[in-house]
């Protein structure tokens, strides 16, 4: 009996939307911002910059309940003693780290159904880069075993949290992440060809790498200037 070459193949389920990991990749929506997507998605990683600092984060809040009282006081008593001033990073690091990881698995997903290496609506690598710029810039040296008296903790951490509110350091913390995204010098095109995810993040990462380097270099030499003190 000749078999029937006829017969039409059986249609194959398409694959099922991963609407988590688009999600995630997409910095929730961002991504389909039609025009510099990246912009957009490094613009949300300075934001996640800030809310996941929790001394930024109080000035924040009282900024906005407080203007207009005659002033905002900052009291840390669990800075009292001896502590690490890296705890106060804690919140940014654990966030770092999320969002890093978060970014590798939803990256791939979102590429893998995408059917492309890169697509241009995934921007939780930017997001990524830009969060590592502007926390790589502040972070203590000597992480994670240097210890500081209170007094020195406490100005650390008003320090780190007025860099990230000022408007000077996070302009050029966007600008020099950027360049290096834009730019790509060695190696982050050949971060690019790590396989999946770790290939869409990993540029990134090495992109804010670059830029934090000079953002902290800018910072030691007193370029971008701001003041202590709320009134």
């Amino acid at each position: 009996m000749t078999p029937n070459t006829d017969a039409t193949a059986a249609p194959q389920t398409p694959p099922q939307k991963p609407r988590l990991a688009l999600a995630i990749a997409t910095a929730f929506g961002v991504g389909y911002i039609p025009k510099a997507p990246g912009t957009f998605g490094s613009l949300v990683g300075i934001a996640v910059a800030i809310l996941t600092h929790p001394v930024s984060l109080i000035l924040i809040i009282g900024l906005i309940f407080l203007h207009g009282s005659g002033g905002l006081g900052i009291d840390m008593p669990m800075f009292r003693g001896h502590t690490a001033p890296a705890l106060l990073l804690i919140p940014s690091l654990v966030a770092l780290v999320t969002v890093g990881l978060l970014g590798v698995w939803s990256s791939s997903s979102t590429a893998t159904y995408a059917g492309l290496k890169d697509p241009q609506h995934v921007v939780v690598d930017e997001v990524s880069g830009m969060h590592l710029t502007l926390v790589l810039a502040i972070m203590p040296v000597g992480l994670p075993t240097g210890l500081l008296p209170a007094d020195e903790a406490t100005v650390f951490g008003l320090y780190s949290a007025f860099s990230l509110l000022n408007w000077k350091y996070l302009l050029l913390g966007f600008i020099l992440f950027r360049v290096f995204d834009i730019w790509k010098p060695w190696p982050i095109r050949r971060l690019e060809k790590l396989p999946a995810g770790w290939g869409i993040m990993a540029d990134d990462w090495m992109a804010g790498i670059y830029a934090a380097i000079l953002l902290r270099v800018a910072l030691h030499f007193g370029l971008l200037t701001f003041h202590f003190g709320l009134v």
